[in-house]
């Protein structure tokens, strides 16, 4: 019998292979423009890495930590064990799956309502124009043509073979979910973001965690000041960091992992995390078969349209690189889909908020202090911390600040950095300003809620006005 004859022939304007963020708003966005539409996802349920192993789940599990450990509420009678009970994997598990549920749900109806078809297994091209879609066992089942294709496979942990990775001690991120107990104790291999925000999470439940990285400080795309601000705020609640080390092998004995550096020192946890980068998912996709490679750091290279070198393929989201965020990932498959099918469209901006979800959270958007010192730019500072915020007192007294860069002589906002409780949300009342080519006066001239976080930004833009009206 032919294997190609037994497969199911379909054809769309638009074949998007993955559902994550990216996939599902290119898809979304080519079927309002009136194109068919067939979403490939080699998962049994849509939502792609984000919903089932990053974002959600993680930010999920912070919500559910914060909650049941009653976090903010210690901090605000001040003894962080005040409160402390046991928390168990099966609660934050709940929490967790209670989310998802309801994230699919919304997913599976939005599919629904735009008439785009889901089709499940594993793609791989055939040609510029057709994919293959095969099951587990690498049996066909579909061969999909499409006038567009977008590839929006997005990006697993990078995992070296020399490893020895489990399912109960030593982990990456998307094994961490699983765990059936909580650690006495955890080194986390990895202070980037994925690192630092699972570490603050363990950290919060209690478990004794070290951050190792062959950095000098954890998550140095941050401005300096907010990340020396962090690193203290994590060691009061009891995470260690450790910089300047290499990992030189990893080994697994009876209960426990130890870690061996490049200088001869080591450490050994319950167990460990290994958050050192991750990687394109484009192994199975055979892209050479369209005529498309990876580049030197295995990203599928694009113009600024998101483009391939084969013109009528799109590679949108992780799988093309920085920055990785699913926010950014929305809007790169709604610009890619627009491109494609001639509809009005720009160039992605150069201008968004970045939000990590460490305890406590941050979000920056704009220039950081050392790159405008090193720009040669004259600025100055406004800053407001936490403990000046009404709305703060109330709250916890949480530790944060309010970190907003200007131009000493036009006045004009270059940069703005938050650390603390509502850094994620009240970002872009700053971005907002910022779009608009506001001045650092602008935000003292407005009247905000009180007591509010947002109140932050006058606070902040005082501070720093003052100083400028003194040196003139």
């Amino acid at each position: 019998m032919d294997v190609m004859a037994a497969a199911e022939e379909l054809y769309a304007d638009l074949v998007v292979i993955g559902s994550g963020p990216a996939g599902q708003k290119a898809a979304i966005q080519a079927a309002k423009l009136g194109k068919s539409v067939i979403i490939i996802e080699k998962d049994k349920n849509p939502g792609g890495a984000c919903l089932h192993s990053g974002t959600i789940p993680s930010k999920s599990l912070r919500e559910a930590i914060l909650n049941l450990t009653d976090f903010y509420t210690k901090s605000f009678y001040g003894q962080k064990d005040i409160l402390r009970q046991k928390i168990s994997i099966n609660e934050l598990n709940f929490c967790l799956n209670q989310v998802l549920e309801q994230q699919i749900g919304n997913l599976e109806r939005q599919f629904d309502k735009n008439k785009i078809q889901l089709v499940r297994g594993l793609a791989h091209f055939e040609n510029h124009h057709q994919v293959a879609v095969l099951t587990e066992k690498n049996q066909l089942t579909h061969l999909i043509s499409g006038e567009r294709i977008i590839i929006a496979t997005g990006s697993k942990p990078r995992n070296p073979n020399n490893i020895p990775f489990d399912k109960e001690m030593v982990l990456d991120s998307t094994r961490l979910l699983s765990i059936d107990h909580l650690p006495k104790d955890m080194i986390v291999l990895g202070g980037g973001i994925i690192g630092s925000e699972y570490a603050s999470f363990f950290a919060a439940l209690g478990t004794q965690v070290t951050v190792v990285d062959k950095r000098d400080q954890m998550l140095p795309l941050l401005d300096k000041e907010i990340g020396m601000h962090l690193q203290t705020a994590l060691g009061k609640i009891g995470l260690k960091f450790v910089g300047n080390k290499e990992v030189d092998e990893v080994v697994r004995h009876k209960g426990r992992v130890e870690v061996k550096f490049t200088d001869h020192s080591s450490m050994e946890s319950e167990m460990l995390l290994y958050a050192l980068g991750r990687t394109a998912n484009v192994d199975h996709l055979h892209i050479e078969n369209a005529g498309i490679t990876v580049d030197s750091k295995g990203y599928i290279p694009i113009n600024a349209l998101f483009q391939t070198i084969v013109p009528n393929i799109y590679a949108v989201g992780d799988v093309i690189g920085g920055p990785c965020l699913a926010s950014t990932s929305m809007e790169q498959g709604r610009l890619a889909a627009r491109h494609a099918f001639g509809a009005e469209t720009h160039h992605f901006p150069t201008f968004y908020p970045i939000g990590i979800y460490t305890i406590p959270e941050i979000s920056s958007c704009g220039y950081t202090e050392e790159q405008l010192k090193n720009l040669g730019f004259r600025y100055e500072v406004g800053r407001a911390y936490y403990y000046e915020i009404a709305k703060n007192n109330i709250a916890g007294n949480d530790p944060g600040m309010f970190k907003i860069l200007f131009h000493t002589d036009t006045l004009e906002i270059l940069g703005i950095h938050i650390i603390g409780r509502e850094a994620t949300e009240v970002i872009h009342i700053g971005q907002v300003a910022m779009t608009f080519n506001a001045r650092i006066d602008y935000f003292i001239d407005q009247v905000f809620n009180y007591p509010t976080y947002a109140e932050g930004y006058r606070i902040a833009a005082l501070n720093g006005f003052n100083k400028v009206k003194h040196k003139r």
